[in-house]
């Protein structure tokens, strides 16, 4: 069943979009974004049922369909599940935004082997098991995006945290390399990198009055970000607008960062 485009050049009401670890913080703001441009989600989370559950009624009451699927994307069969049964429930998926990760940090030599196991495959298998259990469906389609959320750590490395910075930085080089592959089937793969971000998971960090002042310090636009300033670009890499963009990292830092 091929969507109804009625939303014009942006090419997003009618279409479906599964949204990783959408229940919270830059997914959330994901889902609600494209409810409001008109796209069904489905929203992907592990833990948190009423945040899911509330997410999905604020989508609903956009006038889209919503649903919420609990799946660990970290573990390949559970990534293909959440694929099966959205495609039992909308018969196809345009739009992937790989977006489920965890922040955890320690010292090189005290960091434990369970931390860097955990954070690799969260953060990167998870990523790879959703697109491998996707990509077969866009590739059926001859349509397909794909976004996946990095982070600046990727891209310059994060003192303390080279396993997050480890996982950000294999998702750019597997998105470049699926843009690559990709591309002549009809599907974009990018990646949106974002800096310090207001979440729940930068939440200890940034309540610390010191460490605040001095993160504000690098942020040249002069603020931390919030879930919506990272969704807003993460649409619009799924949208017509973006059509002929694919291998990119769009860094959303507030000029913290400034990668080519």
């Amino acid at each position: 069943m091929k969507p109804e485009n009625k939303n014009g050049l942006s090419g997003l009401s009618g279409r479906l979009a599964v949204v990783t670890g959408g229940s919270r913080g830059i997914g959330r703001a994901v889902v609600q974004l494209l409810a409001d441009a008109g796209a069904n989600v489905v929203l992907n989370f592990v833990n948190d049922n009423q945040s899911a559950t509330d997410a999905v009624s604020t989508a609903q009451s956009r006038g889209v369909k919503a649903v919420a699927i609990k799946a660990d994307i970290s573990v390949l069969q559970e990534a293909e599940k959440l694929v099966e049964e959205t495609l039992k429930q909308f018969e196809r998926i345009d739009f992937l935004i790989c977006n489920a990760g965890i922040w955890k940090g320690a010292n090189v030599d005290a960091m434990s082997e369970e931390m860097w196991d955990e954070t690799l495959d969260i953060n990167l298998k998870g990523t790879w098991a959703m697109c491998r259990a996707v990509v077969p469906v866009m590739k059926r389609q001859g349509f397909g995006r794909i976004v996946i959320v990095s982070s600046t750590a990727g891209q310059r490395g994060e003192a303390n945290y080279s396993n997050y910075a480890a996982s950000k930085g294999g998702q750019i080089s597997f998105a470049k390399s699926l843009a690559s592959e990709l591309g002549p089937f009809g599907i974009n793969v990018n990646c949106v990198a974002p800096g310090w971000v207001n979440t729940d998971m930068s939440a200890a960090a940034l309540s610390n009055p010191q460490e605040f002042e001095s993160i504000l310090k690098l942020i040249p636009v002069g603020r931390v970000a919030e879930a919506e300033d990272i969704a807003g670009p993460i649409v619009f890499l799924c949208s017509d607008w973006a059509k002929h963009v694919s291998g990119e990292v769009l860094n959303v830092n507030g000029g913290s960062v400034l990668c080519g």
